[in-house]
């Protein structure tokens, strides 16, 4: 006990109880209480915003992803041949709402046989659409023509665009049509062309390159226009990025159309020209002879005629009707060089050789040489040599097969030349060449004999074609034709020779002409010749069952 401590009694007052722990414990819950205030008040601030400083804002937006509008492309206008026949036409436009447009898509009928004339259509790029120069422009995402008559009649065929407007759910499915602005559809233009010669054409020129050109020569109607190889517009129309791929890198070049675009030496038909002004420059008269003795000289060069050179034999003495008959060259190298490089360029030039015509399409120039082009463009000097091949049509000139056609139906037209279209009934007028008449008939004389017996033109005599089936008989109608075959070497001696005809019938009141190259293809009364026999039965045929 007595080490026990003693305890003493305090006073209650004395008593003092502490808590344990921080003072500052509060301060966390207080922090917490004024994120929750001040997240709420962000929230209230933000739906002010929404709701009232930007609601109509949003609002347009709603409207905006809940009515959607839709571009409705036009129908273009059809295009249809001369007897009505539909050789283009888009068909019905299908929905594509997720690219906000209803598309139409372009069908052509016998597209091969068409393609050089009709043309195509591709997606317009930034140029097209800069460039523009049609009333309905073009938009992004608009087709626009190319070639042909899809790019000459682009703005007629093109219409205008439509709009429709449709109400969609939030998930963005169709729920209704709202309103609707029609699309104005593309015009229907009715072309020269008539689509049964063109299918013609296309079967003969199967394995062939070359081109054809047919015309009404008191019109200037284009009835037949074809570039072979030729190639298939649909592919174009529907994207066909493997046929697309092969046309441009094909040697073949389809998409290049020889009937306006390329240029060959004429050949023999350039004999027309020459025999046309050295008449009417008085170089020759009606009665001249000039002797064939089967080859001429120009200095140590010696320049043959071509039945001496195939047969061995002369024709002797001939005027200018018998020249033209049997395409004797020697006659001609005689005639060119009485007068000169400079008037043989001059008559040319008055048929249109060597310069685009008046015509819509793409062209090519070609060349008419003389002595002052020889120097500025070949740096050298002009021969007799080149005299004389300039006056068969070889050496250095060249023509396109579109400049021969409307030459020619010149001729048949009675020395009136009348301007190209490519329209039907489109009348544009015609040009007087001022050709005498006798100079006229002498060198029609010479075509038309060229297409009879003891001609060149040897696939036209005694020609005709079937007349209409009856049901016991079916009768021949004979025609006679005037013609000029040309058999033109390319610069490329390796090469065989461009094979030509350019032919008009029926003789006293032509209807058509037509002019057939066939490229590489050899003697062109052999090659060409025949082909064009083919088209012109075709068409007298066709047109004896309207009768």
């Amino acid at each position: 006990m007595n080490k026990l401590p003693l305890i003493e009694k305090g006073l209650h007052s004395n008593l003092r109880f502490h808590r344990k722990g921080n003072k500052s414990g509060f301060l966390p819950f207080a922090f917490f209480i004024f994120v929750i205030i001040l997240v709420f008040f962000i929230l209230g601030l933000r739906l002010f915003q929404l709701t009232i400083v930007k609601g109509n804002y949003y609002l347009r937006l709603s409207e905006e992803n809940r009515i959607r509008e839709i571009v409705i492309e036009p129908q273009r206008g059809k295009i249809i041949d001369r007897g009505g026949v539909t050789l283009a036409q888009n068909t019905p436009a299908n929905p594509n709402l997720a690219g906000n447009r209803f598309f139409s898509m372009r069908t052509y009928v016998e597209p091969e046989a068409i393609a050089p004339f009709v043309g195509y259509r591709q997606l317009a790029n930034s140029q097209d659409l800069n460039s523009d120069l049609c009333l309905n422009k073009l938009q992004i995402g608009d087709k626009v023509g190319r070639k042909g008559v899809e790019k000459v009649y682009d703005c007629a065929l093109r219409g205008r665009l439509g709009k429709k407007l449709i109400e969609l759910d939030a998930r963005g499915k169709y729920i209704k049509t709202l309103s609707i602005a029609p699309p104005v559809d593309g015009k229907t233009i009715q072309v020269s062309l008539d689509l049964n010669l063109q299918k013609k054409i296309n079967e003969l020129f199967k394995d062939k390159k070359g081109a054809v050109i047919a015309i009404k020569p008191k019109t200037g109607e284009i009835l037949a226009f074809y570039s072979s190889p030729t190639f298939n517009p649909q592919d174009f129309e529907d994207n066909n990025q493997t046929k697309l791929r092969q046309y441009l890198g094909s040697a073949d070049q389809q998409l290049f159309n020889r009937a306006t675009e390329g240029v060959y030496p004429p050949g023999s038909i350039f004999k027309l020209f020459v025999a046309t002004g050295g008449l009417e420059d008085k170089t020759i008269q009606e009665d001249t002879q000039l002797v064939d003795e089967g080859t001429i000289k120009a200095g140590p060069i010696s320049f043959g005629n071509w039945y001496f050179l195939q047969y061995g034999k002369t024709e002797g003495s001939l005027n200018i009707v018998k020249a033209i008959r049997r395409s004797t060259d020697t006659f001609f190298y005689q005639l060119g060089a009485k007068m000169g490089p400079e008037r043989m360029k001059y008559w040319a030039d008055r048929f249109g050789l060597g310069k685009k015509a008046d015509f819509d399409l793409e062209q090519a120039e070609g060349t008419l040489p003389s002595p002052y082009w020889k120097e500025e463009i070949l740096k050298d000097k002009w021969y007799l040599g080149d005299t004389y091949n300039m006056s068969i049509g070889q050496g250095y000139a060249l023509v396109t097969p579109l400049q021969i056609a409307q030459a020619t139906a010149a001729f048949a037209n009675n020395g009136q030349m009348c301007k190209l279209t490519l329209l039907k009934d489109d009348k544009r007028g015609c040009i007087d060449l001022h050709i005498s008449q006798k100079t006229l008939d002498l060198v029609r004389e010479g075509m038309k004999e060229a297409c009879s017996t003891g001609g060149t033109g040897w696939p036209f005599f005694d020609y005709s074609y079937r007349a209409a089936p009856t049901a016991s008989s079916s009768a021949t109608i004979s025609v006679q034709t005037a013609c000029k075959t040309g058999t033109a070497e390319d610069a490329d001696k390796t090469k065989s020779a461009h094979a030509w005809i350019t032919v008009f019938a029926p003789f006293d009141n032509p209807d058509i002409t037509l002019t057939v190259l066939v490229e590489h293809g050899g003697q062109g009364s052999d090659i060409a010749g025949p082909i064009a026999k083919e088209i012109l039965k075709t068409y007298f045929e066709k047109k004896a069952l309207k009768l």
